[in-house]
Order: structure tokens, then C-alpha cells, then sequence
């Protein structure tokens, strides 16, 4: 028999298609996602081959599920039996005519109880076999703010008759904007509406529901018995939804708080808040936060009786049979954390002893070259050394002295133009009012005759202001709408004084080669808030480490415990109220210290008014609010380059994410961020800008930049006479070495002053044309006001006190990592 050949196919010949790359997932992964899909992570010891065999991957799969199993058990763990921790239900009412008492009062009718008190109360059913913890708000915006960072539900109670009116608008805006938990949307006053109206009323309020939580599939009605026991057999049965940032921290709702004064100075006390342990582990060596008084330190925390039939044990670390209060964890002297917030900086770490030889020899250089003619040519490069400076203050080094010039004709004072330049800003008599503009003297006259007459029979408003007064704010809304309007339309623009050189005027400027790779070294010249500081050596590797650390010791969640907390002011149980939240959040290590914190925002499409660089606004970040003027800068998509430097802006803008520095208390974790302007009320306050904690970074640089302009006077071929960017020829020979550029994106160098009237001739790399415009870049690092301090709510209660939070500033670093 002849051997059969069997024909086998080349596969180099096989068509290959490229796969398929896109930006954006396709709908079926989208779709996939939404039912809970989870793809397979690759297992870390692969083959040299590329791929992994069929026991590999079937291993693989065993451990991602095994690792979601011992997830699950972890979140679910808490909430087991009706002996667990109790999920925390908070009852906002979003319409005027619905109470959120009464919501909780219909919960409990329907499992045939009554509530035991008003405020927070516990609900222990045999039907459910767990806990709920019921929380009726009244409309108090930093108390539904403050239970919605704690609460594992939050049950939305809305009006049949009513619309939900701007408040209720505001904190479901404020809730979005820090995270949001489970949520249950509910509807009362039902039944004094036609029964035929009720399916159309539960589509129009779910509507507006999905509007802000899409994923809600029904709205509940209150008034009916069958519904209500539905909503409390959802709450029981269903795993509430993590909120990352809260997880990362412990905390605490409190159930009783007790006072004990301190005998030797009676304005302070042992602070004692029983509750459950929720987050991660509380640590006696860490620091607590109360709201609207500061950081404190644990003096214990000790195990605490649980008031119902069965007592739980957790590890050992619960009640006894006999309910004996026990030590779970006690701080460890040299180990806990102190409450300094603030490094203390040297004032004579910059002094410097006699001018050395070296010194010497170059003052006597710098004044030879005192001599125009003799003048030689200045490179405002900073990648390129300056050989030629004029006065030096004692400390600096070699690299910080070539940026510094001779400023006799100025003192720090007269060129301190924080972010509104001298140049740019008009003082409030330099703006003509609108009656001016409009009339003449003799009209004006005329028209307050006419004005006084018809305004005798008129009532007066009782909040209306003086004449000057009213003036002094109109101009200063003038100005700054004017500011506004100039930095949307040219940006960063100025025009160099006539009386005042521009290499006085702009001293502080300096130019750069390239914006993102010039070198800048970021300790330079630091203002002296930044002696007051922490700076780590690797921030991102100091989190992990300290955000670990909190998962391995102290008390487990969901412990029924007692907070000592010392040294507390009497002020906090004189405004505590049990009808309120009272929250305590654990910080983790170093979250006291001050540092400069960047933050990325988007700012509110709905707010129209004017925010500028410094102006004072209240920081909410995570669970700590703060009073703080900030300064802004360009979230550069390219990253921070190779010199981390970032130009700032004097506006946030409508349309495009912005990173906000401010001086505040080192945070960890992906923190919420909201920005509000203070508007009189505290129920009513104007939401600026949302947004997430970026970093603790004080090296990144905030360049702010100026931009000289001048115009062609003369242009042949690839050469132009330029005027108007400087009026003296000094100016000229001062600026010669800085890159000129054009708006239509020509390049240039000066090549030689022309005249006295600071005329000078440029070089070109094309020719450019009669209506472009010359422009010469400038810069100088900007820094945040210092001055961050704790923002404290009014409806606290007059007895608390303002708290000043950290400054933070180092010329050490932390952290070592």
C-alpha cells in the first residue's frame, strides 16, 4: 500500500485580523457589567510560553472565587443575626410637607410597634432577624449631610401633593457630590389623592428620583402597610452599598454620650461616646474628629453593654456573660499621636556668616557691570546659569541668587501682587458709575430731584445701604466682573507701566525655556508658612503603608464599644443634642499634620457667580470642614512634566477641571471634595465646585504667568521693529535674551534696542505680519493664603468655639518610606 499524504495547512498564510481596539466599552460590556460580571484577573506566576495550561486557569478561578467569598463574608459579617450591628437607616424628608417622624413612626406600625423616643431609635423585630437603626432628620443641611456619611441606607421621603422643593434639590446635590449609599425612595400623603392618580404620581416622583439615582427601580408608598413591611424586609435583606472613602476610616454613631469634667480645670473633661464600631479598626494610638471642635487624643476604648436580650461576643472582645466592661486598647506611651499639627520653622536656619573672597570678587564684577556699554547679554533661561546679579539677601544659594535683581526702588510691600497685580488692578476711583456714564452733571441733579420726590411716599427697605456703601460694593462688582471678562478674553495679558521700569516692576518674574522641562527647583525662595508643614519623601507609598496598618491592630468593626475620649471641652456636651447625629470619625496616622493638599474639582454648572484665586470658601473634604482660600491651577492631562510645574489660574471657569492648593490637614484615601461659598444661611449654602483629594504635594509649583504684548511698527522680511512692550531701552537690554512669540506662532529674539522709547528690532523665524501680536512669557511661583481654619456650624450652638486647624509646612520630611 502507498503511504496516503495528509496535506497540512501553513498558518503563516492564514488571514490575521487585527483586534479590535476601542476607547470606550462596547454595549454588551457595558451590559455585562451592569448584571455583576467580573472579568478573570491573569495569575501572577505564568509560563515562559505566554499562556497559562487548563489547571492553571482552573486555579485561577478558584481563588477569585474563594478571594469574593471571604469579601462578602466580610461586609455581611457585621450585619449577621438579630444580635449584629444595627444598619444605620437615615429618613430625610425632601418636601415641606412630609416629616421624617412620622415616616418612622408608619416603619414601626408596620411591624406592630411603637418608636421608643424621638431622635434616633433602634428597631429589634423577630420577623427581619437583624437591627435597624432609624435616624429621622429634620431640614437641617449639615446634619442630612453629616448622617449620610454614616448611614448604610438612606430613605428618601417625598410628598404626593407637593413638588420637592430647592432644598430638597440642594441635599440630594450634596449627597451626590459625597458619595452615595444604598438608597430607598419612598412617597407619603398617598391617600389624599384619587386612587386613578396614584400609578401616574409614582412614575413622575420616579423619574425625578432616577434624575440623580438611576439605578432606583420603584418608589414606595408610605401610607400602605404591605409596602412599608417591604421596605424594611429590602433594608433587612440587603447588603448595603460600600462607599469606599468612609470604609478606608473608622468611625462611629453615637448612641449616649457622657461627660465627666476634669477636677483641676473644669472647662475640660473626659468625653465617653458608646456606640458601634464601624470602617475600619479603631486604634487608641490614633486621633479622633468631633465635628465643629477639632482633633482630640483616646485616653481607652473599652468594651460596652448591649442592652438587649442576647449579649454579643466578637473575638474575645465583647461583654462577659456578666456585662464587665473590659480594656480593648489602650494608647502606647512614645507611639500615640500628639496634637501638634504645625512644625515650628527656624528663623536662623537662612543666616550666613562673613562674605567669603569668591563673594567679594564678584560684587566687584557686578559693579564694572553697572556700565550700559559694557552690558553684556542676560539669559532669562533658567536652564542657562546667570553670571550677572546685582543684590543677593543673606542664605541664598547660587542657584536662587541668579534669579534675584536689584529692587532699591521697591520694597517687598509695593511688589506683593498676590494674584491681583498692580498692572491689572483698578482701584474702585478709576471706575465711572453707571450714572456718570450715562448723564451729565446738570442731568444727574435733575434726575436725584425726580428720584427724592417720587420716593417720598415709598417704604424703605429695611435692609437697603447707604449711599456710599452701595457705591463701594457696586464698583468692586464692576471690578471684579471686568477681571472676569479680561481673563476669559486675554488671558493673563498686562501691559507694562510707563513710569516704572518693567525690570522693577516684574522683578519677581522670571522666563523659562520650556514650561514643562525647564528646571525649577521647588525649594526656592519658600515663603516661611513653608517651615510650618510635613512634607513625605513618597506620599503614595506612606498611604498604602499607614491605610494597611489600620486593618491589622485595634478594634474590630462592628464592636459595641466605649470612646474615652480627653481633654475635651465642656462647649461639646453643652451643644450636644440626642434628636441630632453625633458622629466621631478615627484619623489615621499623620491625618493632623499640616500639608499642602491639591484637590481635582469641576466647578457647578449652576452657579453664575465670580470665583477668584484666594477668595474664602468652606472646604468639605471627607468627614473635617474647613474655612480656606485656595489657590487654582491647570490640571495638565500630560502629566506634571519633568519639572512639575503647573500654571495657575485666576479664575475657575466654567467647562474644564481645575486643581485646587490650599494649606489644610494631610487626608488619605480617595476623599470626596465639595466647595460652598458661605450665603448667611447655613440651610442654604452655594455649592461651588465637586471634586476628589489628587495629593499632599508641596513641591508641585504653581507658576503664574504674565504675558508682555507689544505690536510690529516696521516689519522687513524675517526682521521687525517692535514697540509698545517697553518704554525705555534698559528694559530692552535687560529682556534680550528672553524667546519672543507671536499669536499666529512665529518665534523671535531681540536683536537691539532702537531709541529711547524702548523700540527695538526682533528677528523672526518666518515673516510675520502688521496685525500680529508680540508676546514675552513670564513667570513667578504663587503660594496659597495662609490662615486654614476649622468651619464651625452656627446651629452648634453659641458655645463652641472657634478652632484653628493645622498649618502645615516642613523643612523635614515624615516619612522615610
Amino acid at each position: 500500500m502507498t503511504e496516503q499524504h495528509q496535506h497540512r495547512s501553513n498558518t503563516k498564510l492564514k488571514q490575521q485580523n487585527k483586534p479590535f481596539k476601542s476607547k470606550h466599552l462596547s454595549k454588551s460590556s457595558l451590559r455585562d457589567k451592569a448584571k455583576g460580571k467580573v472579568e478573570r484577573v491573569s495569575i501572577k506566576n505564568q509560563t515562559t510560553r505566554g499562556f497559562s495550561n487548563k489547571t492553571d486557569r482552573r486555579n485561577a478561578a478558584r481563588l477569585l472565587q474563594q478571594k469574593k467569598r471571604e469579601e462578602l463574608f466580610r461586609k455581611t459579617k457585621i450585619f449577621d443575626g438579630k444580635d449584629g450591628t444595627p444598619k444605620v437607616i437615615a429618613v430625610v424628608a425632601l418636601c415641606a410637607d412630609v416629616d421624617a417622624d412620622d415616616a418612622v413612626a408608619k416603619m414601626f406600625a408596620s411591624v406592630d410597634q411603637i418608636p421608643a423616643n424621638k431622635g434616633t431609635v433602634l428597631m429589634t423585630t423577630d420577623r427581619f432577624k437583624q437591627k435597624l437603626q432609624f435616624i429621622p432628620l429634620q431640614r437641617n443641611y449639615i446634619d442630612i449631610m453629616d448622617a449620610a456619611k454614616v448611614a448604610d441606607f438612606l430613605l428618601f421621603v417625598m410628598s404626593a401633593v407637593e413638588e420637592v422643593d430647592k432644598f430638597g434639590e440642594m441635599v440630594l446635590a450634596g449627597i451626590q457630590s459625597q458619595g452615595v449609599p444604598s438608597v430607598v425612595a419612598t412617597v407619603s400623603n398617598l391617600e389624599i389623592t384619587p386612587a386613578k392618580k396614584h400609578s401616574d404620581i409614582k412614575k413622575s416622583l420616579l423619574s425625578f428620583t432616577n434624575h440623580f439615582f438611576p439605578d432606583e427601580a420603584k418608589v414606595h408608598a408610605l401610607d400602605n402597610a404591605t409596602e412599608t413591611v417591604n421596605i424594611l424586609r429590602t433594608m433587612a435583606n440587603q447588603l448595603p452599598k460600600s462607599v469606599h472613602w468612609r470604609d478606608t476610616h473608622p468611625y462611629m454613631l453615637a448612641e449616649s454620650v457622657e461627660f465627666e469634667e476634669n477636677p483641676s480645670d473644669p472647662s475640660l473633661g473626659t468625653l465617653k461616646v458608646t456606640g458601634y464600631a464601624r470602617g475600619t479598626h479603631f486604634q487608641a494610638n490614633r486621633l479622633v474628629h468631633l465635628q465643629n471642635f477639632g482633633d482630640f487624643q483616646l485616653e481607652k476604648i473599652t468594651s460596652a453593654p448591649i442592652t438587649h436580650k442576647v449579649v454579643r461576643v466578637s473575638n474575645g472582645d465583647g461583654m462577659d456573660a456578666e456585662g464587665i466592661e473590659t480594656v480593648l486598647d489602650a494608647p502606647v506611651p512614645g507611639e500615640q499621636d500628639d496634637l501638634a499639627a504645625e512644625n515650628e520653622p527656624d528663623l536662623l536656619g537662612n543666616e550666613q556668616t562673613w562674605p567669603t573672597e569668591e563673594e567679594l570678587m564678584e560684587a566687584e564684577e557686578r559693579v564694572k557691570n553697572m556700565d550700559p556699554e559694557n552690558r553684556p547679554e542676560r539669559s532669562f533661561n533658567s536652564s542657562v546659569p546667570k553670571k550677572v546679579v546685582r543684590r543677593v539677601p543673606k542664605g541664598t544659594s547660587n542657584y536662587q541668587a541668579a534669579w534675584i535683581v536689584d529692587s532699591d526702588h521697591e520694597s517687598d510691600d509695593d511688589i506683593e501682587d498676590e494674584d491681583g497685580d498692580e498692572d491689572e488692578h483698578m482701584d474702585d476711583d478709576d471706575l465711572p458709575s453707571a450714572r456718570n456714564a450715562e448723564n451729565s452733571d446738570e442731568e444727574y441733579e435733575d434726575l436725584e430731584e425726580e428720584n427724592e420726590e417720587s420716593t417720598k411716599d415709598e417704604e424703605v427697605y429695611e435692609d437697603e445701604l447707604d449711599n456710599e456703601e452701595e457705591a463701594r460694593q457696586y464698583a468692586e462688582y464692576l471690578a471684579r466682573e471686568k477681571e472676569n471678562r479680561d481673563d476669559m478674553e486675554f488671558p493673563d495679558e498686562v501691559e507694562a507701566p510707563m513710569d516704572v521700569p518693567a525690570r522693577v516692576r516684574f522683578a519677581r518674574y522670571r522666563a523659562l525655556e520650556s514650561f514643562r522641562t525647564s528646571s525649577w527647583d521647588p525649594y526656592e525662595n519658600l515663603p516661611l508658612d513653608y517651615g510650618k508643614i510635613f512634607q513625605f519623601e513618597n506620599f503614595r507609598r506612606t498611604k498604602h503603608r499607614v491605610m494597611n496598618q489600620a486593618n491589622e491592630d485595634g478594634v474590630l468593626p462592628g464592636s459595641h464599644i466605649n470612646l474615652y475620649i480627653a481633654n475635651v471641652p465642656r462647649a461639646v456636651m453643652d451643644t450636644y443634642s440626642a434628636s441630632r447625629p453625633f458622629i466621631v470619625f478615627g484619623l489615621l496616622q499623620y491625618e493632623h499634620k499640616m500639608g499642602v493638599i491639591n484637590f481635582v474639582v469641576t466647578r457647578n454648572a449652576e452657579y453664575d457667580g465670580i470665583i477668584k484665586a484666594k477668595d474664602p470658601l468652606v472646604l468639605h473634604c471627607g468627614f473635617r470642614r474647613f474655612v480656606v482660600r485656595p489657590i487654582f491651577s491647570q490640571n495638565s492631562r500630560s502629566g506634571k512634566g519633568t519639572n512639575n510645574v503647573h500654571k495657575s489660574e485666576r479664575f475657575l471657569q466654567h467647562g474644564r477641571s481645575a486643581v485646587v492648593t490650599v494649606y489644610a490637614p494631610i487626608q488619605f484615601g480617595n476623599l470626596p471634595v465639595v466647595l460652598t461659598k458661605d450665603s448667611g444661611d447655613v440651610n442654604s449654602p452655594t455649592l461651588v465646585a465637586t471634586g476628589t483629594l489628587m495629593d499632599a504635594d508641596p513641591r508641585r509649583i504653581v507658576a503664574k504667568r504674565i504675558i508682555l504684548t507689544g505690536h510690529p511698527f516696521k516689519v522687513h522680511k524675517r526682521s521687525a521693529t517692535i514697540r509698545f512692550m517697553f518704554f525705555n531701552p534698559d528694559d530692552v537690554w535687560y529682556y534680550k535674551s528672553v524667546e519672543l512669540r507671536t499669536k499666529l506662532g512665529r518665534t523671535g529674539h531681540i536683536k537691539e534696542s532702537l531709541g529711547t522709547h524702548g523700540y527695538f528690532k526682533a528677528q523672526w523665524d518666518q515673516q510675520i505680519s502688521m496685525q500680529d501680536t508680540i508676546m514675552m512669557c513670564l513667570y513667578k511661583r504663587v503660594y496659597p493664603k495662609w490662615g486654614t481654619t476649622l468651619w464651625i456650624n452656627p446651629d452648634a450652638g453659641s458655645t463652641a468655639t472657634q478652632a484653628t486647624a493645622p498649618i502645615a509646612s516642613s523643612a523635614e520630611s515624615m516619612d522615610m518610606d
